[in-house]
């Protein structure tokens, strides 16, 4: 590890969690800034020797048309986050990543999102096959990786809410997928799900913090087992959905009934901006919604909005009204708001994300890794009620695994290259 540099490569490069990401790193690589909320920076992970962060290189994927300097300034305005000195300290290195920052694609990424995209942008997707895009999509990639010597290029999907999958995507092996890229006329396979095959196919881990189908599909978890690479995912837990983790449990251990769980959320970033399309918010909200019932063994009824309050910039709020029968059959309630930035609960999650992959590549591993199911609301391959303490128990014993005191206590990735 001595000597090896990672490639950072972010899908939705400019976003808003991507440009705190980009902040995030340049500050904690020349020591401006701590390590609250990393949990890699915990005694209990910190023994995995997780590599330095001085190490990693940022470039990405992005379809629109600014720079990290004007949206970290944007955040800076409207939401009140980053002191202006940071900005200025890390100013030059913020330019050169955006020297690395190529267009995106924009084949079936939604009406609402197509809408944002650059003449650039636009231009490198006009006419584009899927098998063109993915080629051009691995080229970046490859190219990346050669330009800066990199040992390794972990990419993760940032990127907007996508529609949900195409039917004739869901259950295909990759080799009807294939099938499927190749075929004449529109492809079914979304955005994300291209991203997701152009990293395995450049032989680079590939992270899905959306809720879009990334490569959570059979085809995909068979190609990441053929070229052995590393996949996890998906749409990070951040806020109320968290927050649902820890209490759901407890009513469930005090065999409490809960009748209803009622959610709203607001907020005004892009994101949200995005999520104000009923198409792209459907993947949204059964993301959020699942867990519930996945934890308490029942369907309670239960509501989520999601809605865009543009004036809120980039903080979000959630009003949570829990409606629970105790004993001799007694109703009563409980209510919690969670009032957060968005982008500074995501960023360091996804930091921590990229630093746990490259320590289960730098141990051989390929296929999903479950052990990061406390990361997502939608974990790929926990077999395990989605509690959060229950997930997180699964990283400590990785942790515990990788530092050599439990070996093979974690279950690790799916399998070794």
């Amino acid at each position: 590890m001595a000597d090896q540099k990672i490639g950072v490569w972010l899908i939705g490069a400019w976003g808003g969690v991507s440009t705190t990401v980009a902040v995030g790193l340049n500050a904690l690589a020349r020591g401006l800034a701590g390590e609250t909320a990393l949990v890699t920076a915990l005694p209990q992970l910190a023994k995995i020797e997780p590599i330095p962060w001085d190490r990693f290189v940022l470039g990405g994927h992005e379809i629109r048309a600014t720079s990290y300097a004007d949206e970290a300034g944007k955040l800076h305005r409207e939401s009140r986050v980053f002191a202006p000195e940071l900005l200025d300290a890390i100013g030059p290195a913020l330019m050169e990543c955006d020297a690395r920052i190529r267009p995106g694609t924009l084949i079936n990424v939604g009406r609402t999102i197509e809408a944002l995209a650059s003449p650039e942008a636009k231009k490198a997707s006009r006419g584009e096959t899927a098998v063109a895009a993915i080629e051009r999509l691995s080229g970046d990639l490859q190219a990346f990786r050669t330009q800066n010597d990199l040992s390794n290029v972990i990419v993760v999907n940032l990127a907007s809410t996508e529609p949900p999958p195409d039917e004739k995507v869901r259950d295909v092996d990759w080799p009807n997928l294939s099938k499927l890229l190749n075929s004449d006329g529109r492809t079914p396979v979304s955005a994300s799900t291209l991203y997701a095959i152009a990293a395995m196919l450049a032989e680079c881990p590939y992270i899905n913090f959306t809720p879009s189908a990334g490569s959570n599909l059979p085809a995909l978890e068979e190609l990441a087992l053929q070229q052995g690479v590393l996949h996890a995912g998906r749409d990070g837990k951040t806020g109320e959905t968290l927050m649902k983790a820890v209490l759901a449990p407890m009513f469930a251990a005090r065999n409490l009934h809960v009748m209803s769980w009622v959610g709203h959320n607001i907020f005004g970033n892009m994101d949200g901006k995005v999520l104000d399309d009923p198409v792209n918010k459907a993947s949204k909200v059964r993301s959020k919604d699942q867990l519930l019932t996945d934890i308490l063994g029942y369907k309670p009824q239960t509501l989520v909005t999601i809605e865009f309050i543009e004036s809120m910039g980039d903080w979000k709020t959630a009003w949570d009204h829990i409606h629970f029968q105790g004993f001799l059959g007694t109703p009563m309630a409980m209510q919690f708001t969670w009032q957060g930035c968005d982008s500074l609960l995501a960023a360091p999650l996804v930091l921590d994300l990229v630093r746990l992959t490259e320590r289960e590549w730098r141990r051989g591993k390929s296929g999903v890794m479950r052990h990061l199911a406390s990361f997502f609301k939608s974990p790929m391959g926990a077999d395990i009620p989605p509690e959060f303490g229950r997930q997180y128990e699964l990283l400590l014993a990785w942790a515990n695994e990788v530092a050599g005191k439990t070996p093979g206590a974690a279950g690790g990735s799916s399998a070794a290259v």
